[in-house]
């Protein structure tokens, strides 16, 4: 019996290894190919992540914050371009301050992380309630914060803090179950090799096996790729890569890219589409909404740490609430920046607002993560305190602003059970002539079961 059933054994064993190069090689080095994945879907459920810009720039950790009015004029961590552009402001703040002598890649020597804790800055963003982290890799002026062989003597083991920081961090993250994810910037400033006449060796000898090599060695279930505003997708060979990374690579069936791979890709190619600060470049938002996006920024008005900011210039709590709140109920994610100090303490006031968040989402989570949008909300051009997510037959109307009497929901023919997220107060709630109205319980504001917003449920609801 065993001698007759080998050779089935063998066809099937070669039928499954065919099946296996076969699905290998299921997408092509070409946009029309690659936009046929799909986001992965744990990315599409969690909702919420925490971006961490942290760097050389962080060392001089300067920006203007009222004396300009553009929002990338405020990027603390484009220190080096605006030296480069003999940006005045800029300018005039590092002669003051550093001297005139000193440069860009001095700084290094100051950044040494001495108080870097992995696992307490793991343990505050799973606090947060973010479900993915995604670190600054690389940044634009090139300096790695792992050992990358492409860039000696520039990067975080060879150099100032001397550690390994993507791997300390991705251990940490990971084991607190968040997903871990890098950003990586395609360009570099400073580097000979980043110019017209020599863009194809620095992609082939440079980008390309560094990129590599820290999805190899890290497996980020995120990349967030940037700086890709100078040449076109085909100049970076973002294809090529992305076959690879789809058809190749260890997290080819878990990982998620953005939309930023070349001049003419963000809201068309990639994965995700993004927004920054709700900005396209230049222009609001973006065209197509029903694709899967999401939301970048800093708590202020910069990514990487800016010193000079105050509490005027920091979103409070309850405006980082409302924010998720309304990037989710419009299909987004929201990945919320914090700009560590370069001694690698996250300032107390980020702390904050993030531990604020988490509390919120400790009551709220539900309506939060796992949620779609809903088709049937109200497209009102008016500002609105009401916002609708959906998880199947449960609609969650989430208030953020205290209802001062009955909410009325048009587009509701049936409605279940209501209750009000965090409490055990009853909730009283009618359907008539397609429309449900909800009456809020009285509540003492000791009593209320949450800051910032309230989410009344609604079980079993059909439009």
């Amino acid at each position: 019996m065993q001698l007759k059933k080998r050779p089935f054994i063998v066809i099937c064993m070669l039928v499954l290894t065919c099946l296996q190069l076969v699905h290998a090689q299921d997408y092509q080095p070409n946009w029309s190919s690659l936009d046929k994945r799909t986001v992965p879907e744990w990315w599409s459920k969690a909702k919420f992540g925490i971006f961490v810009h942290w760097g050389v720039y962080s060392v001089p950790a300067y920006a203007p914050v009222s004396e300009v009015d553009g929002v990338y004029e405020k990027y603390a961590e484009h220190y080096e371009s605006r030296l480069l552009s003999k940006n005045p402001l800029f300018t005039k703040f590092h002669n003051q301050y550093f001297g005139e002598k000193t440069t860009y890649q001095d700084f290094v020597s100051q950044f040494r992380a001495e108080y870097f804790d992995p696992d307490k800055w793991a343990a505050l963003f799973e606090k947060s309630g973010a479900k993915y982290v995604v670190l600054t890799s690389k940044h634009h002026d090139g300096f790695c914060l792992w050992p990358s062989a492409q860039s000696p003597k520039w990067n975080s083991v060879d150099m100032g803090p001397h550690r390994d920081i993507i791997g300390d961090l991705s251990k940490s993250v990971t084991k607190r179950g968040l997903h871990m994810g890098l950003y990586y910037s395609l360009l570099e400033w400073s580097n000979p090799l980043y110019k017209p006449a020599s863009i194809d060796e620095y992609v082939q000898n440079h980008m390309l096996p560094q990129l590599k090599d820290v999805v190899e060695k890290y497996k980020p279930e995120v990349i967030f790729s940037d700086g890709e505003w100078d040449y076109l997708s085909s100049s970076f060979k973002s294809e090529e890569f992305l076959a690879w990374l789809y058809n190749e690579s260890p997290v080819k069936n878990t990982v998620v890219v953005n939309d930023r791979w070349g001049k003419e890709t963000r809201s068309k190619h990639g994965g995700y589409y993004t927004t920054e600060y709700n900005l396209v470049n230049d222009k609001t938002g973006i065209d197509n909404a029903a694709h899967p996006w999401e939301e970048s920024r800093g708590i202020g008005t910069s990514y990487g740490y800016n010193r000079f900011e105050t509490t005027e210039n920091y979103f409070t709590s309850k405006q980082l609430v409302d924010l998720l709140i309304e990037k989710v109920s419009s299909g987004g994610n929201l990945l919320l920046n914090v700009g560590p100090e370069a001694n690698g303490l996250i300032p107390v006031i980020m702390q904050e607002r993030l531990l604020d968040m988490g509390a919120w989402l400790k009551v709220n989570g539900e309506a939060i993560y796992n949620t779609t949008q809903w088709e049937n909300r109200r497209n009102s051009t008016k500002p609105s305190s009401m916002y609708f997510t959906r998880n199947g037959n449960t609609l969650y109307v989430i208030c953020t602003k205290w209802p001062g009497g009955p909410l009325k929901i048009p587009g509701i023919a049936k409605a279940g059970k209501v209750t009000l997220l965090g409490s055990d107060k009853a909730v009283k709630a009618s359907v008539s002539g397609r429309s449900l109205t909800i009456i809020p319980p009285g509540l003492l504001p000791d009593r209320m079961p949450c800051q910032h917003a309230w989410t009344f449920k609604i079980e079993n609801f059909g439009s």
